[in-house]
């Protein structure tokens, strides 16, 4: 049986969802602050809510490109051209962006304060915070197809795609939240500088995956 996935295309795929995962993002301040606020025992749970969170998302655009490749002639070249497009322009938007601004997370009434804040809730946090901005959705829905090979099992090329963000993502913000005292000085006195070498990247993403075979 043939591979679900070429190895050198997983690879291609792996290098850039690290470079995705480190890219400031709401869930990534989001597990900054609760790292900071409630340290890293509790904020786990927001990491664990987060990956459910894009594991969802990552379906919800998988369903919609899979019906789509089965029913429109020509619709894998059409994705890739239209999400390299979209790619650059959220390059361009991170480069001209100011320096993050981390700030204290609102934790809501009730007893979610401090070191007793209750694991569902920064599981809740962390899991709406993946889901509640649209535009996360039609960035998969540009990324994912960049990577597709019609030739083979759509189904298990979605699969190892999800698996491998999650787990990238998931490690990349216990990372953040392990060190959250001392990334959030460093990301508010570089940000900049952070911002434009991530929207460079996505600029370069934008350009060269499309031609990638």
């Amino acid at each position: 049986m043939a591979d679900p996935m070429a190895l050198h295309t997983w690879l291609i795929y792996l290098l850039a969802v690290v470079g995705l995962s480190v890219t400031p993002g709401p869930n990534s301040l989001l597990v900054l602050s609760h790292g900071a606020l409630y340290g890293h025992r509790r904020a786990t749970f927001t990491v664990l809510g987060g990956a459910l969170g894009f594991v969802l998302l990552i379906g919800l655009s998988m369903l919609g490109i899979s019906a789509l490749l089965q029913t429109v002639s020509g619709a894998l070249t059409a994705l890739k051209v239209i999400g390299g497009a979209y790619l650059c322009w959220l390059g361009f938007k991170l480069w001209r962006a100011p320096a993050i601004e981390l700030t204290p997370v609102q934790t809501g009434s009730g007893s979610g304060t401090g070191s007793l804040a209750p694991r569902t809730m920064l599981f809740r946090q962390g899991l709406l915070a993946a889901i509640s901005n649209p535009k996360v959705l039609l960035f998969y829905g540009a990324f994912l197809p960049q990577f597709i090979d019609p030739s083979r099992s759509l189904m298990l090329q979605f699969v190892i795609m999800a698996a491998t963000f999650a787990l990238v993502e998931g490690l990349v913000e216990y990372g953040l939240v392990r060190l959250a005292f001392r990334i959030r000085p460093w990301l508010q006195k570089t940000g900049r500088q952070f911002n434009r070498a991530c929207g460079g990247m996505f600029g370069v993403l934008g350009v060269a995956l499309p031609f990638t075979r």
